[in-house]
């Protein structure tokens, strides 16, 4: 009890869940939210023990790294820092690669690797100090291409890989390093939309929208086809999981288990998911990927 742990990303879905979960474990918890005034961040105020410290924080802002540094440092210099929890996560766009503007790919790599990487490099001295755990939300978008994600999946596959990294690298000061790999799940934070149908409308607009894709590219993909993989994409999220408990359990075994596991897979079907991924030819995952997430239709130019 009375252990200290900073947590990214409590808005809403798994950050939200693990710090209440941590603080009535009588864990001292840093939460970072993006808005100290949303719902998020009223729920974890009204549902918390006075111990849990809401800190704002903008993952892409330099300024709001140092100032939870500061402040974590401030409350911890005598005992170090026993656990730090990477969830924070964004995208915004469900979209090939061909289509997803340049602008899209930056700012999921400066959400998802370069702002954990800084505040990871600003507490690890903490870290170190109490031979602490670092416990990272990634995505199997990281490992597998799926459809439509190429954005979102190139930073988790960035952030996989530096933690893996970080890992071998940490062992001689004994700060354990583990990475949790998601199935499916209404998070509401992996996409700032209220909903998927919201998001789906927003890809959808600013796609279609004057200006944002060039127009020859228009025609060879079609309206049509962009309409279709954000139909798709609503029709998935529908079966996402709401009952986010074994996400929690994951991240709180990786903070607290004498031996975590490296690698945590919470959710239904991943199993079978890096089993074709690892075993079977490159077609068969392909077709898998495209039954089980997102199988665009023919682009116009090709039909």
């Amino acid at each position: 009890a009375g252990l200290l742990s900073a947590l990214t990303g409590c808005d809403s879905g798994f950050g939200q869940a693990t710090a209440r979960h941590l603080d009535t474990m009588g864990f001292r918890v840093f939460a970072s939210v993006l808005d100290p005034q949303g719902p998020g961040a009223q729920e974890l105020r009204r549902s918390c023990s006075p111990r849990l410290t809401l800190l704002q924080m903008d993952l892409t802002k330099s300024e709001d790294i140092q100032r939870v540094l500061q402040h974590v440092q401030a409350n911890t210099n005598s005992t170090g820092l026993w656990g730090l929890v990477n969830n924070a996560g964004f995208n915004d766009t469900i979209a090939d690669a061909e289509l997803s503007p340049l602008g899209k790919f930056r700012t999921c790599m400066e959400v998802n690797f370069f702002g954990s990487l800084e505040l990871t490099k600003g507490l690890l001295p903490l870290l170190r100090s109490a031979g602490g755990r670092i416990v990272t939300v990634s995505s199997p978008a990281g490992d597998l291409p799926f459809p439509c994600l190429a954005a979102y999946g190139a930073s988790k596959a960035a952030l996989s890989l530096l933690m893996d990294t970080f890992r071998s690298e940490l062992q001689p000061w004994g700060v354990k390093v583990s990475l949790i790999l998601p199935g499916y799940y209404k998070t509401g934070c992996s996409f700032r939309a209220s909903s998927a149908t919201a998001l789906g409308m927003v890809a959808t607009l600013w796609l279609l929208g004057s200006g944002c894709l060039p127009q020859e590219l228009l025609q060879d993909y079609g309206e049509d086809y962009v309409e279709e993989i954000n139909r798709q994409f609503i029709q998935f999220m529908k079966v996402a999981v709401e009952d986010l408990s074994a996400v929690v359990n994951s991240i709180t075994d990786g903070l607290l288990a004498a031996n975590p596991a490296v690698r945590y897979y919470p959710g239904q079907g991943l199993g079978l998911m890096y089993f074709i991924h690892r075993y079977l030819p490159y077609f068969v995952r392909d077709l898998f990927l495209k039954g089980f997430f997102i199988n665009p239709k023919l682009p116009r130019a090709l039909r």
